[in-house]
This record gives C-alpha cells, sequence and structure tokens, in this order.
C-alpha cells in the first residue's frame, strides 16, 4: 500500500479558499496553518490543512 503524503501548494490553496496569498503566508508564518518550503514554495500536507479548517470553523 503507497502511504505518500499528499501536499496542496499555497497558491492552490488561496484560489480554492478565494483569499489572497499573502494571507496564505500568514497563517503559515503566524504557526496557524504548518507548512514545509520546498525551494521557493510552500507545501502543505492535506491532513494539516484539515486541522486547519477545524480550528477555524465557526459553527
Amino acid at each position: 500500500m503507497n502511504k505518500e503524503k499528499e501536499f496542496y501548494k499555497a497558491e492552490d490553496l488561496a484560489k480554492s479558499l478565494e483569499v489572497n496569498i499573502m494571507t496564505i503566508y500568514r497563517y503559515i508564518k503566524s504557526g496557524r496553518l504548518k507548512a514545509y518550503k520546498i525551494g521557493r514554495e510552500f507545501r502543505i500536507d492535506k491532513k494539516e490543512f484539515n486541522v486547519f479548517l477545524n480550528s477555524v470553523k465557526t459553527i
């Protein structure tokens, strides 16, 4: 069974959430969203992104 992690690019998250890319970068810098920096790009683990979404859920 293949257990490779799946990642989002910060740009992709910004588009899907309809926010500016800088908003995603601010979440990463503040530690609210955990990410890996690969070269010049940030990669966010899908599981970490789901944890982040649950932490900002209002309902």
